[in-house]
C-alpha cells in the first residue's frame, strides 16, 4: 500500500468523509511537486511548509484532514467554476482541478506577490485537466465582472468577514466556504446567498493563519496589532474560563488605549534598545495594566503570536511568567 493510500485509509478510519472523486484527486496530485522538502510529513497528516516570505513568515499547505474537510463541504461536481482566495502553494488548486475535470475552471487569487510568483511557478509544472487562472488581487479587480459565473468560492485563510468585492457582487444561490473569525481561532462557515443576505452553516472551530499574509508580516509590537492580538486571545479565553470583573475591565481599557494611540509614534520591535522600548507609549500602556492583568497574562501571552517576554527581558527583571507558542496552522 502506498503512502497516499495509507493516508486515505487512516482518514476514513477516523471518520473524515471522502468521495471517490476526492480519493482520485489525492492519488493523482503529488505533494512532493509543491514543496521543496518535508513532503513526507503530509502523509502523517501534518501541515507542510511550501515557502517562507522574505520577512520570514512560513506558508503551509494544510494538514490532509483539513483539506479533505474543505473538499467535502465544497460539494464539488465536474465542470464547475470555482474561485479560490489564497494559494496554499497551488496544491489544493491542483486537487480541485482533478475533481472538476476537463470542463472545470478555477480562478486562483493571491494578494502577496512572493506567494503569487511561487504558486505560478509550481502550477506551471503541473499538467492540469481543466483551466486554471492565477491572478493577483489587482488583476482580479480589473476583471471582476465574471464574479457571478462562479459556482463555489473557497477562502483558504482566516478572514473576519466576507471581503467587500464578494459581498457586493456574488449571485443568488452561490456559497462561500472559509474560516471566519480572528487570528487566534475561527469558525468554518458555509455562507449561502439568499435575497441579498448571507445565511451561515457553522461547520465547527478551526485554526487558520490569516488569508492576507501581510497581516502575519506586521510588526507584532505595533499598537493596533497588539490590540487585535489581545482582543482575539481574550475572547477565546473568556469562552473557557470565568474572568474576574477587574481583569475584564483592565483588558478592555488596554485594548481601547492601544487603538487610540497616535499612528505616528516611533515604532519598536525586537531589535529596539532598552531605552527605546522604555520610552515607548506602547510600553507605558502595557506596564500600566500589568498589575491588574498579572493573573491572566501568562494565558494571554500563550495565545498571542509573539513572546513579549523576549522584548521586555531587562536586567532588573520583569514580574510575569513568559509564554508564547508556535503558530498553529492546519
Amino acid at each position: 500500500m502506498s503512502s497516499i493510500e495509507k493516508l486515505i485509509k487512516s482518514l476514513e478510519d477516523h471518520g473524515f468523509p471522502m468521495g471517490e472523486d476526492i480519493k482520485f484527486a489525492l492519488k493523482n496530485v503529488n505533494i512532493q511537486d509543491f514543496v521543496e522538502s518535508g513532503g513526507d510529513r503530509f502523509f502523517s497528516d501534518s501541515p507542510v511548509e511550501y515557502m517562507k516570505t522574505s520577512k520570514g513568515v512560513t506558508k503551509n499547505i494544510s494538514s490532509p484532514h483539513m483539506l479533505v474537510t474543505l473538499l467535502h463541504h465544497l460539494e464539488l461536481n465536474e465542470g464547475q467554476k470555482v474561485l479560490i482566495l489564497g494559494s496554499k502553494g497551488g496544491f489544493l488548486t491542483a486537487v480541485i482541478d482533478h475533481i472538476l475535470g476537463e470542463e472545470g475552471i478555477i480562478t486562483l487569487i493571491e494578494s502577496h506577490i512572493e506567494v503569487l510568483e511561487h504558486t505560478r511557478i509550481s502550477l506551471e509544472n503541473y499538467d492540469s485537466r481543466g483551466t486554471i487562472r492565477i491572478l493577483s488581487m489587482t488583476d482580479f479587480e480589473l476583471n471582476g465582472d465574471f464574479l457571478g459565473d462562479f459556482d463555489r468560492i473557497l477562502i483558504t485563510g482566516a478572514v473576519r468577514e466576507v471581503p467587500n468585492f464578494l459581498d457586493y457582487n456574488t449571485r443568488e444561490g452561490l456559497f462561500i466556504l472559509g474560516p471566519f473569525g480572528g487570528n487566534i481561532q475561527q469558525r468554518l462557515l458555509k455562507k449561502e446567498r439568499e435575497s441579498g443576505k448571507w445565511f451561515d452553516t457553522d461547520l465547527g472551530g478551526v485554526v487558520f493563519s490569516p488569508l492576507d499574509t501581510k497581516i502575519s508580516e506586521r510588526n507584532p509590537l505595533d499598537p493596533i496589532v497588539l490590540a487585535e492580538g489581545l482582543e482575539d486571545s481574550f475572547s477565546y479565553i473568556a469562552e473557557m474560563i470565568e474572568i474576574d470583573e477587574e481583569i475584564y475591565r483592565g483588558i478592555e481599557d488596554l485594548i481601547q488605549s492601544l487603538r487610540e494611540l497616535p499612528r505616528d509614534i516611533p515604532s519598536i520591535n525586537e531589535n529596539s534598545s532598552e531605552e527605546e522600548i522604555m520610552d515607548s507609549p506602547v510600553m507605558d500602556l502595557m506596564m500600566s495594566e500589568m498589575e491588574r492583568l498579572a493573573p491572566i497574562w501568562p494565558i494571554l501571552e500563550h495565545f498571542m503570536s509573539i513572546e513579549l517576554m523576549n522584548i521586555f527581558d531587562f536586567e532588573d527583571g520583569f514580574p510575569f511568567t513568559p509564554g508564547g507558542h508556535e503558530d498553529l496552522v492546519p
